[in-house]
Protein backbone atom coordinates (compact mmCIF):
# COMPACT_ATOMS: atom_id res chain seq x y z
CA UNK A 1 0.00 0.00 0.00
CA UNK A 2 1.37 3.56 -0.73
CA UNK A 3 1.01 6.66 1.32
CA UNK A 4 -1.23 7.97 -1.00
CA UNK A 5 -3.27 4.68 -1.36
CA UNK A 6 -3.49 4.77 2.57
CA UNK A 7 -5.31 8.04 2.87
CA UNK A 8 -7.70 7.28 0.35
CA UNK A 9 -8.75 4.33 2.22
CA UNK A 10 -9.56 7.24 4.73
CA UNK A 11 -11.33 9.20 3.31
CA UNK A 12 -13.53 6.23 1.72
CA UNK A 13 -14.51 4.98 5.04
CA UNK A 14 -15.16 8.97 6.42
CA UNK A 15 -17.61 9.25 3.28
CA UNK A 16 -18.94 5.97 3.68
CA UNK A 17 -19.71 6.88 7.65
CA UNK A 18 -21.74 9.56 6.21
CA UNK A 19 -19.50 12.19 7.45
CA UNK A 20 -19.18 10.92 11.43
CA UNK A 21 -15.86 10.41 12.49
CA UNK A 22 -14.00 7.11 11.97
CA UNK A 23 -11.75 5.66 14.47
CA UNK A 24 -8.60 3.96 13.57
CA UNK A 25 -6.49 1.53 16.15
CA UNK A 26 -2.84 1.15 16.22
CA UNK A 27 -2.52 -2.55 15.17
CA UNK A 28 -4.58 -1.05 11.97
CA UNK A 29 -2.29 2.00 11.59
CA UNK A 30 0.77 -0.20 12.11
CA UNK A 31 -0.46 -2.41 8.57
CA UNK A 32 -0.02 1.35 6.54
CA UNK A 33 3.26 2.61 5.37
CA UNK A 34 4.92 4.41 8.26
CA UNK A 35 5.46 7.42 6.30
CA UNK A 36 1.76 8.16 5.80
CA UNK A 37 1.11 7.28 9.31
CA UNK A 38 3.72 9.69 10.59
CA UNK A 39 1.98 12.50 7.93
CA UNK A 40 -1.81 11.87 8.78
CA UNK A 41 -0.17 12.88 12.27
CA UNK A 42 1.53 15.89 11.37
CA UNK A 43 -0.79 17.47 9.03
CA UNK A 44 -3.65 17.06 11.56
CA UNK A 45 -5.58 14.24 9.10
CA UNK A 46 -6.21 12.01 12.03
CA UNK A 47 -6.06 12.83 16.20
CA UNK A 48 -5.50 10.86 19.10
CA UNK A 49 -8.46 9.47 20.45
CA UNK A 50 -10.43 7.59 23.75
CA UNK A 51 -9.32 4.27 24.08
CA UNK A 52 -11.74 2.04 22.83
CA UNK A 53 -14.71 0.62 25.15
CA UNK A 54 -15.19 -2.55 23.57
CA UNK A 55 -12.66 -5.02 21.28
CA UNK A 56 -13.14 -8.48 19.57
CA UNK A 57 -12.24 -10.83 22.13
CA UNK A 58 -8.98 -13.16 21.44
CA UNK A 59 -10.16 -15.56 23.74
CA UNK A 60 -11.11 -18.10 21.01
CA UNK A 61 -12.19 -18.72 17.24
CA UNK A 62 -15.51 -16.86 17.94
CA UNK A 63 -14.22 -13.43 17.98
CA UNK A 64 -17.13 -11.68 20.25
CA UNK A 65 -17.52 -8.05 20.30
CA UNK A 66 -17.00 -7.69 24.13
CA UNK A 67 -16.92 -4.74 26.32
CA UNK A 68 -13.40 -4.12 27.69
CA UNK A 69 -12.53 -3.56 31.49
CA UNK A 70 -9.29 -1.86 32.57
CA UNK A 71 -7.40 -2.29 36.40
CA UNK A 72 -4.25 -0.21 37.22
CA UNK A 73 -1.49 -2.40 38.30
CA UNK A 74 -0.16 -2.39 41.70
CA UNK A 75 3.70 -1.14 40.13
CA UNK A 76 3.60 2.09 38.14
CA UNK A 77 3.31 -0.09 35.27
CA UNK A 78 0.76 0.32 32.62
CA UNK A 79 -2.74 -1.11 33.40
CA UNK A 80 -4.24 -3.98 32.50
CA UNK A 81 -7.02 -4.27 29.84
CA UNK A 82 -9.14 -7.53 30.03
CA UNK A 83 -12.87 -8.96 28.70
CA UNK A 84 -14.88 -11.01 31.01
CA UNK A 85 -16.09 -13.81 28.59
CA UNK A 86 -20.03 -15.18 30.01
CA UNK A 87 -19.83 -16.96 26.41
CA UNK A 88 -17.70 -20.19 27.74
CA UNK A 89 -17.58 -22.38 31.14
CA UNK A 90 -13.76 -22.43 30.44
CA UNK A 91 -12.94 -18.36 29.96
CA UNK A 92 -12.91 -15.90 32.71
CA UNK A 93 -10.88 -12.97 31.94
CA UNK A 94 -9.05 -13.34 28.84
CA UNK A 95 -6.09 -10.06 28.54
CA UNK A 96 -6.70 -8.05 25.40
CA UNK A 97 -2.93 -6.75 23.58
CA UNK A 98 -2.46 -2.82 24.26
CA UNK A 99 -2.65 -2.03 20.65
CA UNK A 100 -5.87 -2.68 20.84
CA UNK A 101 -6.93 0.10 22.36
CA UNK A 102 -5.47 3.20 21.57
CA UNK A 103 -7.67 4.76 18.70
CA UNK A 104 -7.21 7.56 16.48
CA UNK A 105 -9.87 9.56 14.91
CA UNK A 106 -10.19 11.05 11.88
CA UNK A 107 -13.31 13.59 11.29
CA UNK A 108 -14.41 15.95 8.44
CA UNK A 109 -13.34 19.08 10.28
CA UNK A 110 -9.99 17.63 10.26
CA UNK A 111 -9.70 17.03 6.41
CA UNK A 112 -11.53 20.13 5.91
CA UNK A 113 -8.54 21.77 7.78
CA UNK A 114 -6.52 19.91 5.52
CA UNK A 115 -8.03 20.79 2.77
CA UNK A 116 -7.85 24.69 3.48
CA UNK A 117 -4.04 24.69 4.85
CA UNK A 118 -3.14 22.85 1.32
CA UNK A 119 -4.35 25.41 -0.45
CA UNK A 120 -3.87 28.02 1.48
CA UNK A 121 -7.74 29.08 2.36
CA UNK A 122 -9.07 31.27 5.50
CA UNK A 123 -11.03 28.72 6.89
CA UNK A 124 -14.63 28.20 7.68
CA UNK A 125 -15.89 25.37 9.40
CA UNK A 126 -19.79 26.46 8.69
CA UNK A 127 -22.18 23.15 7.79
CA UNK A 128 -24.88 24.29 5.82
CA UNK A 129 -28.45 22.53 5.43
CA UNK A 130 -27.75 20.68 2.92
CA UNK A 131 -25.07 19.09 4.40
CA UNK A 132 -22.42 20.74 3.36
CA UNK A 133 -19.21 21.76 4.98
CA UNK A 134 -17.88 24.92 4.51
CA UNK A 135 -13.94 25.65 3.73
CA UNK A 136 -13.12 28.31 2.29
CA UNK A 137 -13.24 30.63 -0.65
CA UNK A 138 -11.14 28.79 -3.23
CA UNK A 139 -10.18 31.63 -6.06
CA UNK A 140 -9.44 30.06 -10.01
CA UNK A 141 -8.24 32.28 -13.34
CA UNK A 142 -12.29 33.71 -13.65
CA UNK A 143 -13.98 33.71 -10.29
CA UNK A 144 -13.67 32.89 -6.68
CA UNK A 145 -16.39 30.14 -5.29
CA UNK A 146 -17.01 28.70 -1.83
CA UNK A 147 -15.32 25.58 -1.26
CA UNK A 148 -17.51 22.50 0.07
CA UNK A 149 -17.03 19.04 1.74
CA UNK A 150 -20.09 16.92 1.21
CA UNK A 151 -19.85 13.36 2.89
CA UNK A 152 -22.74 11.15 1.90
CA UNK A 153 -21.40 7.76 0.52
CA UNK A 154 -18.42 9.01 -0.86
CA UNK A 155 -16.15 12.29 0.36
CA UNK A 156 -16.59 15.03 -2.04
CA UNK A 157 -15.29 18.78 -2.91
CA UNK A 158 -17.88 20.88 -3.97
CA UNK A 159 -17.85 24.20 -5.96
CA UNK A 160 -21.30 25.72 -6.88
CA UNK A 161 -23.17 22.30 -8.74
CA UNK A 162 -19.48 20.70 -9.48
CA UNK A 163 -18.53 17.89 -7.64
CA UNK A 164 -15.50 15.52 -7.41
CA UNK A 165 -14.15 12.73 -5.08
CA UNK A 166 -11.56 14.34 -2.77
CA UNK A 167 -9.57 11.39 -3.34
CA UNK A 168 -9.11 12.48 -6.85
CA UNK A 169 -7.19 15.53 -5.44
CA UNK A 170 -4.49 13.76 -3.58
CA UNK A 171 -1.04 13.92 -4.21
CA UNK A 172 1.93 12.85 -1.92
CA UNK A 173 5.59 13.76 -2.32
CA UNK A 174 8.65 14.34 0.07
CA UNK A 175 6.58 12.86 2.90
CA UNK A 176 3.82 15.02 2.78
CA UNK A 177 0.01 15.08 1.32
CA UNK A 178 -1.37 17.83 -0.94
CA UNK A 179 -3.77 18.49 -3.07
CA UNK A 180 -3.77 19.09 -6.72
CA UNK A 181 -3.85 23.06 -6.89
CA UNK A 182 -4.64 23.00 -10.85
CA UNK A 183 -7.81 20.60 -10.63
CA UNK A 184 -9.25 22.51 -8.05
CA UNK A 185 -8.98 26.12 -10.30
CA UNK A 186 -10.55 24.05 -13.04
CA UNK A 187 -13.54 22.65 -11.17
CA UNK A 188 -14.01 26.67 -9.29
CA UNK A 189 -13.68 27.71 -12.94
CA UNK A 190 -15.91 25.33 -13.99
CA UNK A 191 -18.58 27.12 -11.41
CA UNK A 192 -21.67 28.21 -13.58
CA UNK A 193 -21.50 31.35 -11.85
CA UNK A 194 -19.40 33.10 -8.89
CA UNK A 195 -20.41 32.55 -5.45
CA UNK A 196 -22.54 35.75 -5.12
CA UNK A 197 -22.00 35.72 -1.01
CA UNK A 198 -18.19 36.79 -1.85
CA UNK A 199 -18.33 38.23 -4.96
CA UNK A 200 -19.06 42.21 -4.93
CA UNK A 201 -23.26 42.85 -6.39
CA UNK A 202 -23.08 45.92 -8.93
CA UNK A 203 -24.92 47.90 -6.14
CA UNK A 204 -21.48 47.32 -3.93
CA UNK A 205 -19.18 48.44 -6.62
CA UNK A 206 -21.16 51.72 -7.66
CA UNK A 207 -21.13 52.29 -3.82
CA UNK A 208 -17.91 51.93 -3.33
CA UNK A 209 -16.67 54.18 -6.38
CA UNK A 210 -19.16 57.07 -4.98
CA UNK A 211 -17.48 56.90 -2.02
CA UNK A 212 -13.75 57.08 -3.68
CA UNK A 213 -15.61 59.91 -5.68
CA UNK A 214 -16.09 62.00 -2.62
CA UNK A 215 -12.84 60.93 -1.01
CA UNK A 216 -11.13 62.43 -3.45
CA UNK A 217 -13.58 65.56 -3.77
CA UNK A 218 -12.41 65.86 -0.15
CA UNK A 219 -9.00 66.21 -0.60
CA UNK A 220 -9.39 68.40 -3.52
CA UNK A 221 -11.07 71.09 -1.27
CA UNK A 222 -8.38 70.87 1.41
CA UNK A 223 -5.73 71.52 -1.50
CA UNK A 224 -7.34 74.76 -2.93
CA UNK A 225 -7.70 75.85 1.19
CA UNK A 226 -4.06 75.14 1.51
CA UNK A 227 -2.87 76.60 -1.62
CA UNK A 228 -4.78 79.93 -0.75
CA UNK A 229 -3.54 79.71 3.05
CA UNK A 230 0.18 78.67 2.57
CA UNK A 231 1.13 79.59 -1.56
CA UNK A 232 4.07 78.85 -2.55
CA UNK A 233 4.97 75.09 -1.63
CA UNK A 234 4.89 72.44 -4.04
CA UNK A 235 2.40 69.73 -4.56
CA UNK A 236 4.10 67.00 -2.80
CA UNK A 237 3.95 68.77 0.55
CA UNK A 238 0.49 70.22 -0.18
CA UNK A 239 -0.15 66.19 -0.45
CA UNK A 240 1.84 65.43 2.90
CA UNK A 241 -0.02 67.81 4.86
CA UNK A 242 -3.51 65.95 3.77
CA UNK A 243 -2.15 62.55 4.43
CA UNK A 244 -1.77 63.49 8.24
CA UNK A 245 -5.38 64.40 7.75
CA UNK A 246 -8.30 62.23 9.03
CA UNK A 247 -9.55 62.42 5.13
CA UNK A 248 -6.87 60.49 4.03
CA UNK A 249 -8.28 57.45 5.23
CA UNK A 250 -4.49 55.76 5.18
CA UNK A 251 -3.93 56.35 2.11
CA UNK A 252 -0.01 57.83 1.00
CA UNK A 253 0.59 61.09 -0.02
CA UNK A 254 1.93 60.17 -3.38
CA UNK A 255 -1.80 58.81 -3.77
CA UNK A 256 -3.37 62.12 -2.82
CA UNK A 257 -1.09 63.87 -4.62
CA UNK A 258 -2.41 62.39 -8.17
CA UNK A 259 -5.69 62.65 -6.50
CA UNK A 260 -6.19 66.03 -5.14
CA UNK A 261 -6.29 68.00 -8.56
CA UNK A 262 -9.71 67.73 -10.48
Amino acid sequence: MTPQAALIELLERLGANQGAAVLVNDDELRQWPSAAVKAMKLQKLIAKARPASSAVCPGCEIECVMPVQTQPTASAGDPVSFIVCDKRSDTNRVPVPAGRLPQWQCSVDAVGGFVAASLGLRRSDRQTADDLWEIGIATGDKRSQMLCLQGNGVLVLVADTNKMPLAEFIEYHDGVYSLDGAMIRQMVDAATTADNRYTPSEAKREARKLDTQAMYASWQKKYRELKRSKSGNTDSWYAKQIAKLDIANGRDHETIRKNMKK
